[in-house]
């Protein structure tokens, strides 16, 4: 089959279409693993082995599973339990709690690098456990941490195809449904091709800027 320019002009409007949900579905989930992430870090470090060991079970249990399993169970089991989730929100909760387990382990490393003498400074001055956290262990231990979730934000773009599965209409999706509705797949999977090394040679840059900014502060 010969590449022809004219398809692409015509199918390239609802592939970028498709590009902007999955840089938007990266960014959302990218938001919710650095959250949950840090919880499970925090979870996982209580003196409290009733909040300690099942953290440290659940997280070890969705690392040990795939997340298109994940995506599955969230979009096609939960609603027998009665929790029905739009397409784009199951992705989101997908993906955000599968590399939420990925980044617990990043802020874990990066909390244990934190002085010892800076916790006990701050039991010196009075500081609540609360402000030891924000205002001394937080502040310390995020600079080297960027650019190894940097790194795990581009693997969250690459595997953004796999909520296709579950009728999100991203990137993959829409190039699926052009050349399924054409009969032609050389230019949409080829474009999709092009649209994803593009970001990630754009994402690559940046991370190696992250690199040589923060990453010599955890040295």
């Amino acid at each position: 089959m010969q590449w022809d320019w004219a398809f692409v002009a015509e199918i390239t409007p609802t592939l970028l279409s498709g590009l902007k949900l999955t840089l938007l579905i990266t960014l959302l989930s990218a938001m919710v693993a650095a959250a949950l992430g840090l919880a499970f870090a925090i979870a996982r470090r209580s003196p409290n082995r009733l909040v300690a060991r099942p953290t440290g079970a659940f997280v070890e249990f969705i690392r040990g599973t795939p997340l298109l399993v994940q995506l599955y169970f969230i979009f096609y089991v939960l609603p027998d339990a009665g929790i029905l989730l739009p397409p784009l929100v199951a992705g989101v909760i997908g993906m955000g709690l599968h590399y939420a387990t990925y980044t617990a382990e990043v802020y874990r490393a990066g909390i244990e690098n934190v002085p010892k003498g800076q916790w006990e400074a701050a039991r010196a001055t009075n500081l609540t456990m609360r402000q030891t956290w924000v205002h001394v262990v937080i502040p310390q231990a995020v600079p080297p941490m960027i650019p190894a979730l940097a790194n795990y934000l581009i693997a969250m773009f690459k595997e953004t195809p796999l909520l296709s599965a579950i009728t999100v209409l991203e990137l993959m999706n829409q190039a699926k449904s052009v050349a399924n509705s054409s009969y032609r797949y050389v230019e949409p999977m080829t474009l999709v091709g092009v649209f994803f090394l593009a970001m990630s040679l754009v994402s690559v840059v940046m991370l190696r800027w992250l690199e040589r900014r923060y990453g010599r502060l955890g040295k």
